[in-house]
């Protein structure tokens, strides 16, 4: 087996339509707790070309509730930029210690869209738990939405 001359062209791995995949980033996260024990929370994702789309929810403050609501507004976003073609629950929500760290695991339903009827997702929680929510719920969706942006 020898080496291609550099005079012959390389097969480039990379096809046309993996450069043009994009993904939806996680630009901004608000979150507010007002003094009459309820909460807010702001989910701003961006596509191409600055387009962003948001999801917003609100509920009860309580540690279980904050993690709850941020990860709504999570889902709340992608149902918006898929314009109701994938369709989600928030089935279930905790945070918890493992491994010396500490982390939020999601448990998402499917209602519409192709693929699995029940995702999970994990992210450290360190710093932000409530945050980390809203990651854990982008982790949980990344496969399903990459796919639903493929097809588009």
């Amino acid at each position: 087996m020898s080496l291609p001359s550099p005079k012959e062209p390389v097969e480039n791995p990379i096809t046309p339509l993996q450069i043009k995949r994009e993904r939806l980033r996680f630009s901004t996260f608000r979150f507010v707790r007002t003094p009459s024990g309820l909460c807010t929370a702001e989910v701003e994702l961006e596509w191409v070309d600055g387009v962003t789309v948001v999801g917003r929810a609100s509920g009860q403050s309580s540690p279980m509730g904050d993690l709850r609501v941020a990860a709504e507004a999570g889902l709340k976003a992608l149902e918006s930029f898929a314009g109701g073609a994938l369709a989600f629950d928030l089935a279930g929500i905790k945070a918890l210690r493992a491994f010396d760290a500490n982390i939020v695991i999601v448990a998402v339903g499917v209602r519409k869209g192709e693929g699995p009827q029940r995702l999970l997702g994990a992210y450290l929680a360190e710093s932000d738990p409530v945050r980390a929510a809203v990651v854990a719920v982008l982790n949980a969706t990344n496969r399903l939405l990459g796919n639903f942006i493929a097809t588009r």
